[in-house]
């Protein structure tokens, strides 16, 4: 397991020391212009060659050979049309549920199943994908981070823990929140302008793409769902569609006589049975308990702490930020062992050790400190590792040591509580999946759902999902998305 987020600030800020030496003016691809750039192209290529693995660990990736196919040869397609055709591009479906796309320096293009099963068809793919190597060759994401460098510099080398824990909880994902930098008004509006240029050049129908922002907008109006960092930022929603509505009509003019693809029928095809929302097998909470079908592994979950469950760690955090526990694969071959190589790791000084038994296990308990000379602050941490199946289970719960006591019990309440799934009913769930239906009959969207047995409480999720309104009128053959077990 790799180091918690809050060790990287050293790393960031001697990379960024290092930055400073090498700044220079550089020649933008896409403007001709010259600026400021801490990053040559190599540095570029090597931070996506560095962060790539960090990505893929953090989210897994999805494992569906046809869509990732897909995915490589539209990205090779349109990489060779864009600004900088010499870079080595890759292409990966991640296995989240967030509706994202993003970008990494050097070439690196992510899309999650999430933002796969909001799509409609090829075309608003395409437009997306083109955004987001127009961020990569506008060279958006080198300037972001040389602006977040030039940022570091001025932190405290010693920091142990941001100020807030809520922020530091955002954070814990080994750094990967330094890569997901909103790009300013600037960059997101000359992205949706690359994102048109190069889509139309493939031989889509860019309009598509203004259309996806009202599937976009329509999520961020539904609430408690994350929106694509293409549309968290400044420009307006609407705004936003009327332009790139208009850029698609100016390049369609340049290029006139040619055909424009939206593939709708194709693409639905392709993700049918697609993963829909939170992968139950990969852990899930329910009445307070978190559960893991594959590991086959339970504990309870504070009452009112958020979750945040990923591949390669589980993230627990209370609504007032100011505690955290993490839940990991520990190094070593017992308890024992893996405590000596947290201690190390972590650089941690330990106040006192025990050996445990929970739930029939064996483990090792572990009180430590981590004191930041120069901020003065401590922050105490309660260790539990536990080995379980062949596996060492790490869970750490820590929080500064005035508040440490406040938060003890909840730590081994859960640490405690680790123990074996064996109930079947918990064992055995699976994900929702989407599936494409075929209208028998001229209807619309609502009555088309009601049919399929899809409950009327989802209806407005699935019209979103189908980037349609419920009283949209339907062909006999059409296709929609439905979503079942």
């Amino acid at each position: 397991m790799r180091k918690p987020a809050f060790f990287l600030y050293l790393r960031i800020l001697a990379l960024g020391l290092i930055a400073l030496h090498l700044q220079s003016c550089a020649t933008n691809p896409v403007t001709g212009k010259s600026q400021l750039m801490l990053l040559s192209k190599d540095q570029e290529i090597a931070l996506g060659e560095q962060s790539d693995p960090e990505i893929v660990a953090a989210f897994g990736r999805y494992d569906n050979e046809e869509i990732q196919n897909f995915i490589n040869e539209k990205g090779q397609q349109m990489a060779r049309v864009s600004h900088r055709p010499e870079l080595k591009y890759e292409f990966k479906v991640l296995d989240s549920p967030v509706v994202n796309a993003f970008a990494l320096p050097g070439g690196y293009v992510y899309f999650t199943r999430g933002i796969l099963a909001h799509f409609n068809n090829e075309a608003e793919f395409a437009g997306v994908l083109g955004h987001e190597i127009g961020h990569i060759t506008a060279r958006h994401s080198a300037q972001q981070y040389s602006r977040q460098i030039l940022a570091q510099v001025g932190l405290v080398a010693g920091m142990v823990l941001s100020e807030d824990f809520r922020q530091y909880a955002g954070l814990a994902q080994q750094g990967i929140g330094l890569l997901f930098l909103k790009f300013g008004r600037d960059d997101e509006s000359e992205s949706d302008r690359l994102g048109v240029e190069y889509s139309t050049r493939i031989g889509y129908d860019a309009h598509q793409m203004a259309d996806f922002f009202g599937t976009l907008k329509r999520l961020s109006d539904q609430g408690g769902q994350s929106i694509p960092t293409f549309l968290s930022t400044h420009p307006d929603p609407a705004d936003r569609n009327r332009k790139v509505d208009q850029l698609a009509s100016q390049w369609q003019q340049k290029t006139s006589g040619s055909q424009y693809n939206v593939n709708r029928n194709e693409y639905l095809r392709m993700i049918d049975g697609l993963t829909y929302g939170e992968d139950p097998r990969q852990g899930y909470v329910e009445s307070g308990v978190f559960y893991h079908p594959e590991l086959k592994f339970q504990y309870p979950i504070p009452s009112g702490w958020r979750v945040n469950n990923m591949p390669s760690q589980v993230q627990m955090a209370p609504e007032d930020g100011k505690a955290l526990m993490l839940l990991t694969l520990a190094s070593g071959q017992d308890p024992a062992q893996a405590a000596d190589a947290m201690l190390q790791q972590y650089q941690l000084t330990q106040i006192s050790r025990s050996n445990e038994t929970v739930n029939g296990l064996r483990a090792v308990s572990v009180l430590a400190e981590q004191a930041n000379e120069q901020t003065q602050e401590v922050v105490s941490i309660l260790a539990y590792l536990i080995e379980y199946e062949g596996r060492v289970y790490q869970i750490l719960g820590m929080s500064y040591k005035q508040d440490f006591n406040t938060y003890t019990a909840r730590f081994r309440q859960t640490m405690e509580g680790f123990r074996k799934l064996t109930d079947p009913s918990k064992m055995n769930v699976k994900p929702e999946r989407i599936r494409i239906h075929r209208v028998d009959k001229d209807t619309n969207l609502r009555a088309a759902l009601q049919e399929a047995g899809m409950p009327g409480n989802r209806h407005e999720e699935l019209a979103i999902l189908n980037g349609m309104e419920l009283n949209q009128p339907l062909t006999r053959g059409m296709l929609i998305k439905v979503v079942e077990k």
